[in-house]
């Protein structure tokens, strides 16, 4: 068996930095039309050239061909026009997954405290991996010692015992990252699936996805790219039933978003059905350029599919 090539050697990292005159300048000499300087001048000052390559890579040629940088008639303008889109794409994601995350938190602290009290959520026989169990355990004393929020402050005034908090502060307090992986450790099937039954799917659904969305969430808090980018592809895909989620699902690009978006359409469907978060996506959607959004992972006919409100 034949051994993978070496890695090229590594270098000194030797780019010197650009004033913006410079960067403007660089644009246009590898092929980028700039016809309006003071709007370039701006968004490199207020929006960086850094941030800004990550969206003009769509329209770069593959790196090492010879020739100009950029293809035929792209613009800085069509740079800015993506960028813009991708920011207000990342403030509807945040939209619904806010909704979400406060649902999934409910669920998950109100399916403990029945089943086991207030405290009985740190019984660790509850929990399949007792070494995560112990690390979930610090991570939210350390959540809980940064916390000044109200409840806990008064929790920490008033009570000597237990030191952690009722799982409904807890699930207030922790991050939505750490909440799944509490929820994921829940050694017990139906433990999993009564925290998943309010969104009327299989815990095997429900608990990646959660983790999933948790990742999405946290690009878009950090103001991260979410056009065009890859995503880890940890999405389970259920094969027939929600049969409107199973059927406008793209099982040919797990790694794009818009799995994830119509993920997000279908939970909210179940925890806010007077929700209008759909339409706004579709709206936002035919302001990006066509051909585009399957870059996202976008079929073309996806609006014609029953979660979309098509009839598919």
């Amino acid at each position: 068996m034949s051994l993978p090539p070496a890695p090229p050697p590594k270098v000194p990292y030797t780019k010197p930095a650009l004033t913006i005159a410079q960067q403007i300048a660089k644009l246009q000499g590898e092929g980028m039309a700039i016809a309006d300087q003071a709007l370039a001048q701006h968004c490199l000052q207020y929006i960086s050239y850094y941030r800004l390559s990550a969206y003009w890579l769509f329209f770069e040629y593959p790196k090492g061909q010879p020739g100009p940088r950029f293809k035929p008639g792209t613009t800085f303008e069509d740079v800015v026009s993506l960028y813009e889109f991708d920011r207000h794409l990342r403030l509807l994601v945040l939209d619904a997954v806010e909704r979400i995350e406060v649902a999934v938190r409910g669920s998950w602290a109100y399916v403990l405290a029945t089943k086991a009290g207030s405290h009985g959520y740190l019984n660790r026989h509850l929990y399949s991996d007792q070494r995560k169990f112990v690390g979930n355990c610090r991570k939210l004393d350390e959540e809980t010692d940064r916390s000044k929020d109200t409840f806990i402050l008064h929790y920490k005034a008033k009570y000597t015992r237990p030191k952690r908090p009722p799982v409904w502060m807890a699930s207030e307090l922790m991050s939505f990252g750490l909440l799944s992986r509490w929820y994921a450790l829940l050694k017990d099937r139906p433990d999993r699936q009564a925290v998943s039954a309010p969104f009327t799917l299989d815990e095997k659904i429900f608990v990646p996805m959660v983790q999933h969305i948790s990742t999405v969430r946290n690009i878009c808090a950090h103001h991260g790219r979410l056009w065009n980018r890859p995503l880890k592809a940890t999405l389970k895909l259920p094969k027939n039933n929600p049969p409107e989620l199973a059927n406008a699902l793209n099982r040919m690009a797990n790694d794009k978003l818009y799995n994830t978006l119509t993920f997000l359409k279908y939970l909210l469907d179940q925890c806010d059905p007077t929700h209008t978060w759909g339409q706004r996506l579709i709206a936002h959607m035919v302001t990006l350029a066509a051909g585009r959004e399957s870059a996202m992972g976008f079929p073309a006919d996806w609006q014609d599919y029953k979660l979309w409100g098509g009839t598919k």
